[in-house]
């Protein structure tokens, strides 16, 4: 989803952050922003020794559609990571998500690949500067905690 139509949104009020909690209000606004339904798929973070990972699958093999729009978000992902911007998690979570501001600013220390995988896609992210890996695993535990995925808040080897 763009940026501006994020923007758009808010000023218009047809979203609102005030207020918004609670999972059933974050996976509307997944759903919304990242253009799969929330239920239908699964997100994994994990976290890596030199970065870590965000993978998402379709909870049905045969789920074409949201795997489709699964293989179409997290590329857009990587890129707007990339270039340092973060309003996505911003818009999702209804709140500043921690680590994103020391991402952005070192995102020249940071590589981001996408990948698909059997049921859906993948993004590492990878880096060798330890003030960008604290504010990477910031942002991949507070994903963890608040998608409330069961994975592992531990550092592990790639």
């Amino acid at each position: 989803m763009p940026i501006s139509f994020i923007a758009a949104a808010l000023a218009a009020g047809a979203v609102s952050l005030v207020g918004a909690s609670g999972q059933g209000q974050m996976n509307a606004r997944g759903a919304q922003a990242m253009g799969f339904d929330q239920d239908r798929t699964t997100h994994h973070f994990l976290l890596y020794e030199d970065g870590g990972a965000i993978d998402v699958s379709v909870n049905d093999r045969a789920d074409a559609a949201n795997r489709d729009a699964i293989r179409a978000h997290l590329p857009h992902v990587a890129m707007l990571f990339r270039q340092g911007v973060f309003d996505l998690p911003h818009f999702i979570h209804g709140t500043n998500v921690p680590g994103t501001t020391s991402m952005s600013q070192r995102k020249d220390r940071i590589k981001y690949h996408f990948s698909q995988t059997p049921a859906g896609g993948r993004v590492d992210i990878v880096t060798a500067d330890q003030d960008a890996l604290t504010a990477i695993h910031a942002f991949l535990r507070f994903q963890i905690t608040d998608h409330q995925t069961g994975d592992s808040l531990d550092v592990k080897k790639r």
